[in-house]
């Protein structure tokens, strides 16, 4: 479709699945504006070129990044500039949408459509995952209560259950809690945990998952808890895993909606980057990749976080790699690392500004590391002035990387065309011969050497400790044949270290590893370090204080400054 009659606001979903070459029949439409897309799409010819453009960031402060909106922006960018473009999003979970930050669909002028109904229940995804867990937390209780058998091994040790329950909203009230209290009928009373629903295994195998029968195997494989003889309990064990896979049979499908501006978006699975793994299907950045030239996708939170977790994990599993890195920076955000309080963090400093560029050069080595073009967007905001943008300009060519000026919350695409242009230039570039896959560590090394690679390749740290609980953890999972799986990092993500009060580039730390948790079906063990927790608390001040139905039905206050 040329510029000249292609269309710059929304459309008929038919229509935006049409742009991709998704034949209608491969819809399930649901309301206005949203659809599910049959697996059975993926089975098309490729018509594209298929390339894989990975936006990531600066470690987030509160000043704001907009990794979402840039993300939003470069898809519109490149839509305007006549290339054929999928963008693949997370879902947002309801615990930031209630919680701190707000809704996930953007902001300003580059947003999805309809953003309310993605902010809120969208498709029914997450209630989808979060029931399906709690169904399998459910059999697992009523296996202890009738001391059955699982399987061919002895009935569940109720003291050793592994696995807790999850609920998509930030309740830290939930983070322990005890079950089975009352009568004899009410079940085996026992210590028990609540995980936000982006945290849980289900959602990761939901998001790494390639096909029904795939969906089945993993959930069969998640490691539920300990048998009184000591051997593992698995979840095919407790007999759960066909009804969950019953359950997640349409969340298993990618959702397409669209930008404002028409494009089609491709939003399924995947939030909380500093808690799980971070990274939309793989579903959708295959369906993408068969239709598009373009594939813009994001790793959550900093390139420390879902970037590593995208290339490490995501990419290893999918056999993908990226042909462009698009590293997101405001310059408010360069000067808190350099220092400046938040209150000031608007306001010009020359110097906090320069300093905060240590920052980002630690991104851009690690971005090296991995063999990865860079393109550096400048998220710009309305108070930034021509001579910070330009000192931050001088500093990236002294480096020879790319730099684009992005205005997509003000001006949507057009906002984002130089971005758009730096970006494509780069990725075409690498037709001939795009970058070769590298990762951080080798699945054959062993456990705590692949977080000690992680710490000094991507944070920079000297080293990692692990905890006697660690120590005690490791033995078991590897044991249970965890050894050489990936690992999935639970790190703040405000900090390179996991100390969230640390800001800028330190040098000389250790990170230091509390517990680890082998997710079988998923196929990673996740190491929680510092004070991490799977469970959000709400703060003080809540954005669900905010969120109001308006009597034409419309809903305010669910993205932020929408008050």
């Amino acid at each position: 479709m040329s510029s000249s009659n292609r269309t710059f606001s929304p459309q008929r979903i038919q229509d935006v699945a049409s742009e991709l070459g998704i034949a209608e029949e491969h819809l399930e439409i649901y309301g206005r504006g949203k659809a599910k897309v049959d697996l059975a799409a993926l089975t098309d010819a490729p018509r594209g070129a298929g390339r894989v453009v990975l936006v990531s960031a600066i470690n987030p402060t509160p000043a704001g990044e907009g990794k979402t909106t840039t993300s939003v922006g470069l898809a519109m960018g490149l839509r305007r500039l006549d290339k054929r473009v999928a963008l693949c999003l997370r879902e947002p979970s309801l615990g930031p949408v209630f919680g701190v930050k707000g809704g996930g669909t953007g902001g300003g002028r580059a947003t999805l459509v309809p953003s309310d109904d993605i902010n809120l229940h969208f498709t029914g995804d997450l209630h989808a995952i979060t029931t399906a867990h709690n169904l399998l937390s459910a059999m697992i209780d009523n296996a202890c209560h009738f001391g059955v058998h699982c399987g061919p091994k002895d009935p569940l040790d109720p003291r050793r259950i592994t696995w807790g329950r999850a609920l998509d909203m930030n309740d830290r009230a939930l983070r322990n809690v005890v079950l089975g209290l009352g009568r004899k009928t009410d079940g085996v009373p026992r210590q028990d945990r609540f995980d936000i629903t982006a945290a849980s295994e289900v959602m990761a195998i939901v998001a790494l998952a390639s096909s029904y029968e795939d969906l089945e195997q993993r959930l069969g494989r998640i490691v539920v808890g300990t048998s009184l003889g000591g051997a593992p309990v698995t979840a095919a064990d407790v007999g759960a895993a066909s009804a969950m896979t019953a359950l997640l049979r349409d969340a298993l499908k990618p959702n397409l909606v669209q930008t404002a501006e028409g494009g089609p978006a491709l939003v399924h699975a995947g939030p909380f980057a500093n808690i799980a793994h971070g990274c939309s299907s793989i579903l959708a950045t295959r369906l993408g990749i068969t239709h598009a030239d373009f594939v813009v996708t994001e790793g959550g939170f900093g390139f420390d976080l879902g970037g590593e977790k995208f290339l490490d994990i995501k990419c290893r599993a999918a056999g993908i790699w990226p042909r462009v890195l698009v590293l997101v920076a405001t310059l408010r955000a360069l000067k808190m690392h350099g220092g400046a309080p938040v209150k000031r963090a608007a306001e010009p400093d020359a110097e906090a500004l320069r300093r905060g560029f240590d920052h980002l050069a630690k991104h851009l080595e690690t971005a090296a590391f991995y063999g990865l073009p860079v393109v550096v967007a400048i998220n710009v905001f309305p108070n930034d002035t021509a001579e910070e943008l330009t000192l931050v300009e001088e500093a990236l060519r002294e480096r020879n990387v790319r730099m684009a000026r992005c205005e997509g919350f003000a001006r949507g695409g057009e906002g984002a065309l130089d971005l758009a242009e730096a970006v494509a230039q780069a990725a075409e570039a690498s037709d001939d011969a795009p970058p070769a896959p590298r990762f951080a560590y080798a699945l054959s090394d062993p456990l705590e050497e692949k977080i000690r690679k992680i710490a000094r390749v991507v944070y920079g740290a000297d080293d990692v400790t692990l905890s006697a609980g660690a120590e005690k953890d490791r033995a078991r999972l590897e044991a249970l044949g965890g050894a050489e799986l990936p690992v999935c990092m639970a790190k703040t993500q405000l900090s390179l270290t996991d100390d969230p009060a640390i800001h800028g580039r330190p040098r000389g730390f250790t990170v230091n590893v509390r517990e680890l948790r082998l997710s079988a079906g998923a196929g990673f063990v996740v190491a929680l370090t510092g004070e991490m927790m799977t469970m959000p608390g709400l703060p003080r001040e809540p954005a669900a204080l905010r969120v109001k139905l308006l009597p034409d039905g419309r809903i305010r206050g669910l993205m932020q400054n929408d008050d």
